[in-house]
């Protein structure tokens, strides 16, 4: 783990264990009400998807889990690509840079993987991301996103 100045430190998962399973249970509610519970099983089969990166977040004397962040990559036609996927940090964690800690690690691992663009989308609603967002240098796109779900 990477310590940053203000107290949060962001680590990519490399196994599920219990108190990952329970950070899951707490956050996952925080993000979705629609989630099923994670297993396990269910977070080791997301950790070692080779195209997935599971970041966690932690601070305090316990080290408690106060967020997450996956980033998704791929190889097409056009290069690598890469996504930022299901973003969450625990209410009682926010406006202490969390998220920022984990966009970064995000950012600085996509450059690694030479990815040619790296892309998220938001919630209209969530202001405060937005502003996360824009203030790591991510810029709105002129895009329409389609989802079939038949």
């Amino acid at each position: 783990m990477k310590p940053l100045e203000n107290g949060v430190d962001v680590a990519l998962a490399t196994q599920a264990d219990d108190s990952l399973v329970q950070a899951f249970a707490r956050l996952l509610p925080q993000l979705s009400q629609s989630a099923p519970p994670l297993s396990k099983a269910d977070l080791d089969e997301i950790i070692h998807a080779p195209c997935n990166h599971l970041f966690i977040a932690t601070m305090g004397p316990d080290r408690r889990i106060v967020g997450t962040l996956t980033l998704v990559h791929f190889r097409i036609p056009t290069g690598v690509r890469a996504w930022i996927e299901d973003v969450v940090v625990d209410t009682q964690a926010r406006g202490l840079k969390v998220g920022m800690a984990l966009t970064r690690a995000a950012i600085a691992k996509s450059r690694e993987l030479k990815a040619r663009t790296l892309d998220l989308t938001s919630n209209p609603g969530r202001l405060s991301a937005h502003h996360l967002y824009e203030s790591a240098g991510f810029v709105m796109r002129d895009t329409r996103v389609y989802r079939y779900q038949g």
